[in-house]
């Protein structure tokens, strides 16, 4: 950015089965636009859904404390008062108002920044709020958030961009109550498989499942967290990541890899590991990884991205192919995350890379139809 202070509320929380990742998430993101002189005020969202302002003391005394050693440990509270958002003083503002005393005014915003992982903070739910108040936001807007958010969506809109993605069915509830035989549903893929639910992310609710194993019990556990079941084959190969970040001209980073213990990198190996799995860079051919690089970008505009996306793919050695596995629109900005180590090892720090978004989301706001640019004619 130009180096002017914004003030900026960090939203986080949320009543999805990532409440803890998203707290963890936004104190990364806080500390990191301290550092860049930004005014912080955080807005955790329980998980009733009451949105509520953090006090400051609460909120500095954190900023100041040191790193815990797991990432989950690490994270803001949500205390404070509840409030509500309403259109601010200002055209491109948000007012924090006491949720009793909507007269009563906290402070205004002059961007907002989710750091809502998960279903309505990461799906568009958050994002159309923010649009009907008029103010700039940080990240992928209402549609590409959704798409990105929905792994049937966004498979779609992959393929129809010719990106290369794992061989996959998909069905929902009463599909499967209804099916006499459930492994016909799955009739084409080869096993081990991977049972997902159609929008969660932090790899919850996802099982593998290899031949012997127990379907139904893999779909039901999917089923506990959405009604679209994905089923994806598997793939043998190595895990890796990509950053992207920019609007008109986005930008790829350096390619991380995961290194997982029991098959694939679950919830309990990303947040309550002692041990860092993630290499980067990721040592690969460099034909490979331009092929990463390149089909990153191409992923995130074939959702209509905006902002940032992490991009995980899967690499088969053997066969050399490179598959796209998912985007995720609003990635884990911990201090032990793949996304802000993907763009350090590209010589943009964490404040920077925060910094960007911001000015990102500005430039959003201005070049919205109907909007005069400042100083501009009409």
């Amino acid at each position: 950015m130009s180096g002017a202070a914004v003030r900026i509320g960090v939203l986080f929380g949320g009543p999805s089965a990532e409440h803890e990742v998203s707290c963890a998430s936004a104190l990364g993101v806080a500390r990191a636009l301290a550092e860049r002189g930004h005014q912080v005020v955080a807005l955790g969202i329980d998980r009733d859904g009451t949105l509520r302002l953090v006090p400051e003391p609460v909120l500095a005394g954190h900023l100041a404390s040191v790193a815990a050693g797991r990432a989950i440990d690490d994270r803001l509270p949500v205390t404070g008062p509840p409030v509500e958002l309403r259109r601010g003083s200002r055209a491109g503002t948000v007012a924090v108002t006491a949720a009793d005393a909507p007269a009563s005014r906290y402070v205004e915003l002059d961007v907002a920044f989710p750091v809502l992982h998960g279903p309505y903070g990461e799906d568009g739910v958050v994002q159309g709020l923010l649009e009907s108040l008029g103010v700039p936001y940080v990240g992928c807007g209402i549609l590409s958030s959704a798409v990105g958010m929905d792994k049937v969506a966004m498979k779609r809109a992959l393929r129809a961009e010719g990106v290369p993605t794992t061989p996959h069915v998909w069905f929902d509830a009463a599909t499967w109550r209804a099916a006499e035989d459930p492994e016909k549903l799955v009739v084409g893929l080869r096993w081990p498989l991977f049972v997902k639910p159609a929008r969660m992310g932090s790899s919850i609710g996802i099982s593998r499942v290899a031949e012997g194993d127990d379907l139904v019990a893999a779909v039901e556990e999917a089923l506990r967290h959405d009604q679209v079941v994905l089923v994806e084959q598997g793939v043998t190969g190595r895990e890796l990541e990509c950053g992207v970040l920019g609007g008109w001209r986005p930008e790829a980073s350096a390619v991380g890899e995961v290194r997982v213990t029991g098959g694939w990198f679950d919830y309990r190996q990303k947040y309550f590991g002692d041990a860092d799995p993630m290499i980067v860079p990721a040592q690969l051919p460099a034909e490979i990884t331009e092929r990463i690089r390149e089909l990153s970008v191409r992923a995130f505009t074939a959702i209509g991205g905006w902002g940032l996306a992490r991009v995980d793919f899967l690499y088969d050695e053997t066969a050399g192919e490179v598959f796209v596995n998912e985007l995720n629109t609003l990635p884990g900005f911990t201090a032990h995350s793949m996304y802000p180590k993907v763009w350090a090892a590209s010589g943009v720090d964490y404040p920077e890379v925060v910094d960007r978004l911001v000015a990102l989301a500005f430039a959003r706001h201005a070049a919205r139809p109907g909007v005069r640019p400042a100083g501009g004619a009409a």
